[in-house]
C-alpha cells in the first residue's frame, strides 16, 4: 500500500487472499485511493479492515465501506472541532476557500452540513485550482473576516501571498487551515511564489491549524500500562535516527484494537458456542465475520492517542489547535470528540489586536450631530438678539405717542419685531437633532421650524413693505383728493400675505408632509483604533417633492422682496424720515437677499456637515434679523435721543417722479403737513390757492381805502364802520388752520396802538404840499405799511418760503420761526414776490 499504486495494492491483496493462510482481519491502508479500493471489496471476503493512517472522508460512507474502521480520525473529524472553536469566540459569519481536490472538497461539504442549523452563516464559498488570488479578492469583497481554508502546502503559500497583497491579515482577519502540514512547510514552496519571505510570514502570522492529536497529553496509564509520555520516549529510543511518522501512535493503538476485538470475539464464542473457535474463520463464514465486526464496534479503551472509541466505524479522537507564532507552531487548544469539549490553553492564543477579530465588519452607525458647544454659542447669540428685539419693542411701546414713533406706525413696528423674534426662535429648533430629541419629535420639529421661519419672515418684511406702500400710495398719486390709510388697512395687507403663507404651508403639510430621512455615508475607520467601522448617518427633513415646494416658497418670498425693492425705489425722494424707511428697506433687502443666496448655496454644499450647515443657517438668520431690526429702529432711537423734532417738523419738501416718456422733472411744493393725516395735502393746497386769491382782492380794496383816508379825513367814521368788516375778513383767513382767537387779539392790540381816528390826521408841516406828494410821503407810506405789513406777513410770506407755516400769529417775532434770520426791528419788512 505504501507505493500508493492502485494496481499493485489490489494485486497484493488478492495474492494474500489466494496464497496466504486465512486472514482474520486486514490491518493497514495508508494511501486513500488504494485503501478505498480494498475497503470496498472486503464485504465479499467477510473481512474487517482497520486503518491507522487513511484520513480521507470518503471512507466514512458505511453503505459503501461497511467493514472499514480506522483508529485515526478522518479529515472530517476536524469540523466539529472547528464548530466548537467558532462558538467559543462567537464567530457567526465565515467564508470557505477550498482547493479543487476531492479530499478538500469533501471536507468543505461536510463542514457546510455541520454548520447548517448552528446559527453560523457561510457568507461566501470560494474554490480555486491554481491561482487563489481571485478567490481571495472575492472573499475580501464580501467582507469575510474568518476564513476556513482547505488546501495543501503548495497552495497555502500562494494563498497567503495573495492575502498579503489584499491586506487580508492582521488584527481584522483570522485564517483557519489544516494543521497536518510538515514542519517549516513554507520553506519548501517559497521559491515557487512571487512573494517575499517576510511578506509571507507577515500574512501567516496568527493562523490557526486544526489536526488530530498524535499522542494524548494526559498523564494517564494506557491499556498497555504505559503513559503516552512513556510510550513516546520508548518509541523515540527504538527508532533512533529513523524517520518519525505522526501515525505511529494510531498504529500502536490499532494493534490493541485488533487484540481487544479478538478477545471479545473469543469470549463471545465461548459463551455462546463452545464448539466454534476463531480458528474456524474462513472467507465465507459470515457468522464469525459479523462477530468480529460487532466486537470492533464495541471497542472502548484509553490508548496512547487518547480514548479509542468508534462511532459508525469512525474514530472519536482528539483534535488539537495550533497557532503560528513567530515562525513556529504552538499548541493552543484541544478538542475532545468523545466528551465534545474544547479546552483552550490559558493565554496561549495571541491575536494581533486587542481582542479576537470580528466575524464581519462591525458597522456602528454614528449620528452626525450638532456640537453642543456650537449650539450653546449660537443659542447665546440668538438670546442676545431676542433681548435686543425685546428692547426695541419696549422702546416702541413706551414712545408710541411721540411724533416720531407715531408717524412711523407703531403697530407695524411691533409686527416687524414679532417677525424678527420668530426668526430668532427658529434657530433653537434648527439645532435640535437626534442627539437631543426622539425620532418622532424630530419629525414634528421639521414642520414646526419651517412654519415659524416662514411666518416670521413674512411678518417682518410684510409689515415693512406695507408701511412703504402707504407712503407710496399717498405721495406718488397726486391726483387723489383726500385719502386716509389707517393702520388697520396695513394689518389687512400683512394678514393677506400671511394667509398666502398659510395656504402654501397647509397644502404642503397635507399633500406631502416633511418626514425624517436618514442619509448614510461611506464607512470610516474607528478613531479609537477598534476593530469596527463607523458609518456616519445624518438626519434630514425631506419629502417626495421637496424641490417643488421649496421652489414655491422661494418664488413667493422672492416676489415679496422684489415688490419691497420697487416700493423703496419709488419712495426714495420722500423726505420725511419719520414716514419713509425706503433707504433702510433697500439696505435691508439687499443684505438679506445676498445673505440668503450665499447661505442657501453654502448650506446645500455642506449638507453632509451638520455643524457647518447649522452654523451657516443660524448666522444667516441672526444677521438678517439683526440688521433688519437695527436699520428700522436704531435711526429712530438716535433721532429721538438727539433731536426729537427734526424728523417731524412740518417743513417744505419735494419729491420727484420720473416719467417714462418725458425728460423733464415736475416739482411740487408742499406747504404744510398735518401730523394726523398727510393725505389732506392736496385739499389744503387747493384751499390755500383760493384764499390767496381772496387776499389779493381784499388787498386792493384796502389800498383804495388807504388812499381815500389821506384825501378825506371826514370819512374816517364811514371807513371804520364799513371797512372794519373787510379787515376782519382778511385776518380771519388764517383761521382755517388754528389760533383764531390769538390773531384777533393781536389785531385788537394793533388797532389800539393806531386808532382809526388818527388815520385822517395831517401833520401841520405838510398841509401846504401837493396832495399826490403827501400820499407818497414817508409818513403816509409808513402809515400804510403799518396796516398792511401784518396782513402781508401772514398771507404771502409762507407761500414763498419767507415764514414758516407753523407761525401762529402774523405779528409774532421772526425769531420764533427757524426760517427767519434775526434782524433789527427797522428792517422787518420783507419785500419779496409781492
Amino acid at each position: 500500500f505504501l507505493q500508493c499504486d492502485n494496481a499493485k495494492g489490489l494485486k497484493a491483496f488478492y495474492d494474500a487472499i489466494k496464497y496466504g493462510p486465512n486472514h482474520l482481519m486486514v490491518f493497514g491502508g495508508v494511501c486513500a485511493t488504494v485503501t478505498s479500493i480494498i475497503a470496498e471489496s472486503l464485504k465479499g471476503w467477510n473481512l474487517v479492515q482497520l486503518s491507522f493512517a487513511a484520513t480521507t472522508p470518503e471512507l466514512a460512507d458505511k453503505k459503501k465501506y461497511p467493514y472499514f474502521f480506522r483508529t485515526v480520525p478522518s479529515d472530517n473529524a476536524v469540523n466539529p472541532a472547528i464548530l466548537k472553536l467558532l462558538k467559543y469566540y462567537q464567530w457567526k459569519r465565515v467564508g470557505t476557500l477550498t482547493q479543487d481536490v476531492q479530499r478538500f472538497s469533501e471536507v468543505r461539504n461536510d463542514l457546510t452540513g455541520v454548520l447548517y442549523g448552528e446559527d453560523i452563516e457561510i457568507s461566501d464559498t470560494e474554490s480555486f485550482s491554481n491561482d487563489p488570488c481571485t478567490s481571495v479578492k472575492k472573499l475580501k469583497g464580501n467582507d469575510v473576516r474568518i476564513i476556513l481554508g482547505q488546501f495543501d502546502e503548495e497552495m497555502a503559500v500562494k494563498v497567503f501571498c495573495c492575502a498579503y497583497d489584499e491586506e487580508m491579515y492582521g488584527s481584522k482577519y483570522q485564517w483557519i487551515i489544516p494543521g497536518w502540514y510538515e514542519n517549516l512547510w513554507w520553506e519548501s514552496w517559497i521559491n515557487s511564489s512571487q512573494c517575499l519571505s517576510k511578506n509571507l510570514l507577515a500574512a501567516m502570522e496568527g493562523y490557526i491549524g486544526v489536526d488530530f492529536e498524535p499522542l494524548s497529553t494526559k498523564v494517564t496509564k494506557t491499556i498497555s500500562g504505559r503513559t503516552p509520555q512513556q510510550y513516546e520516549k520508548e518509541y523515540n529510543a527504538k527508532r533512533a535516527d529513523g524517520l518519525s511518522s505522526k501515525f505511529h501512535g494510531y498504529a500502536y493503538d490499532g494493534i490493541w484494537v485488533i487484540a481487544k476485538t479478538l478477545q471479545r470475539a473469543m469470549k463471545y464464542l465461548n459463551a455462546t458456542n463452545k464448539h466454534q473457535k476463531i480458528e474456524d474463520f474462513n472467507y465465507t463464514n459470515h457468522k464469525l465475520g459479523k462477530i468480529f465486526l460487532d466486537a470492533m464496534n464495541e471497542t472502548n479503551f484509553f490508548g496512547v492517542t487518547g480514548q479509542v472509541v468508534f462511532r459508525n466505524g469512525e474514530r472519536m479522537g482528539t483534535i488539537k489547535f495550533t497557532q503560528f507564532q513567530e515562525r513556529k507552531e504552538v499548541k493552543v487548544g484541544e478538542y475532545n470528540a468523545v466528551a465534545d469539549t474544547l479546552e483552550i490553553i490559558n493565554n496561549s492564543i495571541r491575536f494581533q489586536g486587542l481582542e479576537p477579530p470580528k466575524d464581519k465588519t462591525i458597522i456602528q452607525e454614528e449620528l452626525r450631530k450638532i456640537s453642543l458647544p456650537l449650539y450653546s454659542i449660537l443659542s447665546a447669540l440668538t438670546i442676545l438678539g431676542m433681548i435686543m428685539a425685546s428692547a426695541f419693542l419696549f422702546f416702541n411701546i413706551k414712545n408710541r405717542n411721540q411724533k416720531l414713533i407715531k408717524m412711523s406706525s407703531p403697530y407695524m413696528n411691533n409686527l416687524i419685531i414679532l417677525g424678527g423674534m420668530l426668526s430668532y426662535a427658529s434657530i433653537f429648533l434648527f439645532g435640535l437633532d437626534g442627539s437631543f430629541v426622539s425620532k418622532k419629535t424630530f419629525e414634528t420639529l421639521c414642520t414646526v421650524r419651517t412654519w415659524i421661519l416662514t411666518v416670521g419672515y413674512t411678518t417682518a418684511f410684510g409689515a415693512m413693505f406695507a408701511k412703504t406702500w402707504r407712503v407710496h400710495a399717498i405721495f406718488k398719486n397726486v391726483k387723489m383728493k383726500k385719502k386716509i390709510i389707517k393702520d388697520q388697512k396695513l394689518l389687512v395687507i400683512v394678514g393677506g400675505m400671511l394667509l398666502i403663507d398659510l395656504c402654501i404651508l397647509i397644502c404642503w403639510q397635507v399633500v406631502d408632509p416633511l418626514r425624517r430621512t436618514v442619509e448614510k455615508y461611506n464607512m470610516e475607520p474607528d478613531p479609537a483604533g477598534r476593530d469596527i467601522s463607523i458609518r456616519p448617518i445624518l438626519e434630514h427633513c425631506e419629502n417626495t417633492h421637496m424641490t417643488i415646494w421649496l421652489g414655491i416658497v422661494y418664488a413667493y418670498k422672492g416676489l415679496l422682496m422684489l415688490f419691497g425693492c420697487f416700493l423703496a425705489w419709488e419712495t426714495r425722494n420722500v423726505s420725511i424720515p419719520a414716514l419713509n424707511d425706503s433707504k433702510y428697506i433697500g439696505m435691508s433687502v439687499y443684505n438679506v437677499g445676498i445673505m440668503c443666496i450665499i447661505g442657501a448655496a453654502v448650506s446645500f454644499l455642506t449638507r453632509d456637515q451638520p455643524n457647518v450647515q447649522f452654523c451657516i443657517v443660524a448666522l444667516v438668520i441672526i444677521f438678517c434679523s439683526t440688521i433688519t431690526l437695527c436699520l428700522v429702529f436704531v435711526p429712530k432711537l438716535i433721532t429721538l435721543r438727539t433731536n426729537p423734532d427734526a424728523a417731524t417738523q412740518n417743513r417744505r419738501f419735494q419729491f420727484t417722479q420720473n416719467q417714462k416718456k418725458e425728460d423733464s422733472k415736475t416739482s411740487t411744493s408742499v406747504t404744510s403737513v398735518n401730523q394726523a393725516s398727510t393725505s389732506r395735502l392736496e385739499g389744503l393746497q387747493s384751499e390755500n390757492h383760493r384764499l390767496r386769491m381772496k387776499i389779493t382782492e381784499l388787498d386792493k380794496d384796502l389800498e383804495e381805502v388807504t388812499m381815500q383816508l389821506q384825501d378825506t379825513p371826514e370819512k374816517t367814521t364811514y371807513i371804520k364802520q364799513n371797512h372794519y368788516q373787510d379787515l376782519n375778513d382778511i385776518l380771519s383767513i388764517r383761521n382755517f388752520t388754528d389760533n383764531k382767537d390769538g390773531e384777533k387779539a393781536i389785531l385788537k392790540n394793533h388797532l389800539d396802538q393806531n386808532p382809526p381816528a388818527q388815520w385822517g390826521t395831517t401833520d401841520p408841516s405838510r398841509t401846504s404840499k401837493d396832495p399826490i406828494e403827501d400820499i407818497n410821503s414817508p409818513e403816509h407810506i409808513q402809515r400804510r405799511l403799518s396796516l398792511q405789513l401784518p396782513i402781508l406777513h401772514h398771507a404771502y410770506l409762507p407761500s414763498i418760503g419767507g415764514v414758516d407755516a407753523s407761525c401762529a400769529s402774523p405779528c409774532v417775532s421772526p425769531s420764533a420761526s427757524p426760517r427767519h434770520r434775526h434782524v433789527p426791528s427797522s428792517f422787518r419788512v420783507m419785500v419779496s414776490g409781492l
